[in-house]
């Protein structure tokens, strides 16, 4: 009876069998992707296939790290890695290892490998990139003459600044030329001394875009002692001179705008400045005549003309005041002595004479106001309201004062 195998035997011994070839163990496989999915666990599954055949693959998640591109339908590429037996579905599949585009995959390990060099020389260190001038009067341009890039790069930096003069080197920007071609740009501008430079080109594959990523454009760059601004491609190419050049610019158009400022932007700005500084100056000038008038005004004050007018007005009220005190004394006097003229008035022995008193004196003109100091027959002279009368004392009587009981 012939021997009968389970399912499991066959599909160990083939695998044993692709364990055992050593070719399988380690093959470069190249074809176009097709069916590409990412997993959420990080493994890539992918189907390789041509015109005549197609084979599953898988790209474990541990061996992503040297993936350097985003793997998308109708890529070519080269995998490397083993061929195995999957015992449980009892299929082969390519297990890979290694994913580099095809032909495109040989440049882009030329533009790491480069890129790590230069790095180590320090062409990409960040302390010897240059500011950009932020006004610029010349503006140098190594491209080619002929294209969208150039187009974009003039029609930009005239609108922004039509006083900005434009020099274009015309620089062959593909092929085997163009490495020294651009080089020579370079140099050539720098000697025309511009204010900043813009090189690039449009987009392209990355063969198109390898001048830019030649070791002599990118020293050549380094060297330079104008700002390089680097307008390479579209926003996602990337080349060895953007890196070693003072700014990137992820578009031709995207490096005008860059490189030249917007002149009717700093128009507005200097208006709005002006407003600003005129309604200042108008506040300080202001403030000035305020506080020069007022100076004026202490100034008056404190002169000695000022002074001399102060003391006379101070004087003339004083004199006023003295005058008016003056005056209100002389009145308060003036009042006074008519009280004391009418008082006086009263006791006036004139007054009294003329009220029908009169007034006696002996012969020696002493006042008699005792009956007994004068004698019988002594003369008196009495003294009337209008004139004296000299008589003789012919009889004299004491009044007898009455007793007080």
């Amino acid at each position: 009876m012939k021997n009968v195998y389970t399912v499991a035997q066959v599909n160990g011994y083939i695998k044993n069998m692709f364990t055992q070839d050593f070719l399988l163990q380690s093959i470069l496989v190249k074809g176009e992707v097709s069916n590409c999915k990412y997993h959420s666990s990080g493994h890539i599954y992918f189907t390789l296939k041509d015109g005549k055949g197609a084979i599953a693959c898988v790209m474990f998640a541990g061996n992503r790290s040297g993936l350097k591109f985003h793997m998308q339908e109708g890529q070519q590429v080269v995998v490397g890695g083993t061929i195995d037996v999957f015992e449980r579905d009892g299929r082969y599949q390519l297990y890979a290892k290694s994913i580099t585009l095809d032909g495109a995959g040989q440049l882009y390990e030329r533009f790491e490998q480069l890129k790590r060099e230069l790095a180590e020389q320090g062409l990409f260190a960040p302390e010897y990139k240059q500011p950009i001038p932020r006004f610029i009067r010349t503006l140098g341009v190594v491209t080619a003459p002929t294209g969208a890039a150039v187009r974009d790069i003039i029609n930009i930096a005239t609108r922004r600044n039509p006083y900005v003069q434009i020099i274009l080197y015309p620089a062959i920007v593909q092929g085997e030329q163009a490495p020294a071609s651009i080089v020579n740009g370079i140099r050539a501008l720098e000697r025309c001394k511009v204010d900043v430079m813009i090189v690039g080109r449009g987009g392209g594959s990355i063969e198109d875009l390898w001048a830019f990523n030649e070791e002599i454009v990118a020293q050549a760059i380094f060297d330079c002692s104008v700002p390089i601004i680097s307008a390479v491609g579209h926003e996602t190419d990337t080349t060895i001179a953007d890196f070693v050049a003072d700014l990137r610019a992820p578009t031709p158009s995207a490096g005008a705008e860059l490189a030249v400022y917007d002149y009717s932007l700093m128009q507005t700005q200097l208006d709005e400045l002006v407003l600003r500084y005129t309604r200042r100056m108008k506040q300080q000038i202001a403030s000035a005549r305020m506080r020069l008038s007022n100076d004026q005004i202490r100034l008056s004050h404190l002169s000695p003309a000022g002074q001399i007018r102060e003391k006379r007005s101070y004087l003339v009220s004083l004199e006023e005041k003295l005058e008016r005190q003056m005056q209100e004394k002389l009145r308060e006097r003036r009042y006074q002595v008519s009280l004391y003229a009418e008082k006086l008035k009263g006791l006036s022995p004139l007054e009294k004479l003329s009220q029908g008193f009169s007034h006696v004196a002996d012969a020696e003109g002493r006042t008699v106001t005792d009956v007994n100091r004068i004698q019988v027959g002594e003369l008196v002279t009495i003294h009337v309201k209008n004139g004296r009368i000299v008589a003789q004392v012919k009889e004299k009587e004491e009044w007898k004062q009455p007793k007080k009981s």
